[in-house]
């Protein structure tokens, strides 16, 4: 894939934005008007304090499925196929927002507004809980995955613990959605199931995480596992999509050939990164941040809004190497380690990103029906989005979820609900009372 050169990118960002200027959708009103209860001005989380080596070390091991595994289940399903391919296959729709159900709309974001909303259908996400975003603007600086534009959306169901709705808490399963965003009037999705081999490559079983955050870079996609896993993520090749050849609710091998619970493709996990032994803390949000050199991976735990100590937030530089495309810079051992860690008071943080020197939490809703806040934060201190006469800061999406920036349109992608949205990060940094020339 060839890396076009910066200034050409940001050339093409800046016509793009000022499209978006002229044309943004009245989504505002869409909103609905934010409750009394929900006006309160919330605690002001400061700088962020960064942390040492000792306290703030968190390194992942990474581990490979072996290559006779995925080259045996490629042998038993067929040729694998790459993004083109799967997007060949995209035929449901993803409606615009004038098309979506009010209640839809109220968990979008009041100030700033999204300038782009879809929905999916209700009845092929219906059991499943939204997750993650990327976008192929992560994956290429140039924002283009062999020349598409492609959104992945995550949703998951059946996870351990009885922490999603599903059929079978004990198997979970979840899948992701590739959006052809090509044409930004007329986007449309098919699924692929996501899935761990097993048996030696001679079957597959459904990966059984909800998917809180998820980075796609180059060629691999990185997402987030559940509470009680060792592993911290798991790592998936774009290059290695199978098609399901059976139709049926089943996961794996079944008679006839191969199901993924009725999604078209699936992708067997080609490695993951695990975490040390121990009480050791867990990402949970993740996205990408191009700008610094080398591109890096940001991740944020999960501290409940009651928790009694400060949110964990690290930084991963990403491999120069071109034979570990889209994989963690390692050591000597094998190891990831931050190179950046700190430490914020924001809590429940459900969304995390990263742009030069600011760090943007999305910080979840306290109460049902009601919206989340986003903060901007750094060394210096924070900065809230704040709407209404009021001035309170529940402005954020309803339903808060993972942060992607396409940095080559300067759009912020997110999800809430069944609602996917953008919005130029540009109006995110007025809204917190700095304006960026980006």
């Amino acid at each position: 894939m060839k890396h076009r050169g910066r200034h050409r990118r940001r050339r093409r960002g800046r016509a793009l934005r000022a499209t978006l200027a002229g044309t943004a959708l009245a989504l505002t009103a869409a909103a609905t008007v934010i409750s009394a209860s929900q006006a309160t001005v919330a605690d002001d989380p400061g700088a962020l304090r960064p942390v040492g080596a000792s306290t703030g070390r968190l390194p992942l091991a990474e581990r490979r499925v072996p290559g006779p595994w995925l080259d045996r289940l490629a042998s038993e399903m067929g040729r694998p196929v790459g993004v083109g391919a799967v997007l060949e296959g995209a035929d449901l729709p993803l409606r615009n927002a004038a098309d979506c159900a009010g209640p839809e709309k109220h968990g979008l974001p009041v100030e700033p507004a999204a300038t782009r909303a879809y929905c999916f259908g209700a009845s092929d996400t219906r059991g499943w809980r939204p997750g993650a975003v990327t976008t192929s603007g992560d994956a290429d600086d140039d924002g283009r995955w062999a020349g598409n534009r492609v959104v992945l959306s995550g949703w998951s169901r059946g996870a351990a613990g009885g922490s999603l709705d599903g059929p079978d808490p004990g198997q979970g399963l979840a899948k992701v959605a590739f959006v052809d965003a090509n044409d930004p009037a007329r986007l449309r999705y098919t699924w692929a199931l996501l899935a761990v081999p097993v048996d030696g490559g001679r079957d597959y079983r459904g990966l059984v995480s909800p998917l809180s955050g998820m980075v796609w870079y180059q060629d691999k996609l990185l997402v987030t596992t559940r509470e009680g896993d060792r592993d911290a993520l798991y790592v998936y090749d774009l290059d290695r999509i199978q098609r399901a050849t059976v139709d049926a609710d089943a996961v794996g091998r079944v008679r006839g050939g191969w199901a993924a619970h009725g999604s078209r493709y699936v992708l067997p996990a080609v490695g993951s990164y695990t975490l040390p032994g121990g009480d050791a803390p867990r990402p949970a949000a993740v996205s990408l941040d191009r700008s610094t050199a080398p591109d890096s991976l940001v991740a944020s735990e999960w501290v409940p809004a009651d928790g009694d100590r400060p949110t964990r937030l690290w930084r991963y530089a990403l491999s120069r190497d071109p034979a570990r495309s889209g994989l963690l810079s390692t050591d000597s051992a094998g190891r990831a380690q931050p190179v950046e860690a700190y430490e914020t008071k924001t809590a429940d943080v459900r969304g995390v990103l990263a742009y030069r020197s600011a760090w943007y939490l999305d910080r979840a809703a306290g109460s049902p029906g009601g919206h989340g806040t986003l903060w901007r934060q750094d060394a210096d201190g924070a900065r809230v989005t704040e709407c209404g006469t009021d001035g309170t800061r529940h402005c954020w999406s309803g339903r808060s979820g993972s942060l992607s920036y396409w940095e080559e349109s300067g759009e912020v992608w997110s999800q809430s609900g069944r609602m996917l949205f953008a919005l130029p990060l540009a109006s995110v940094d007025r809204a917190l009372g700095r304006s960026t020339d980006r």
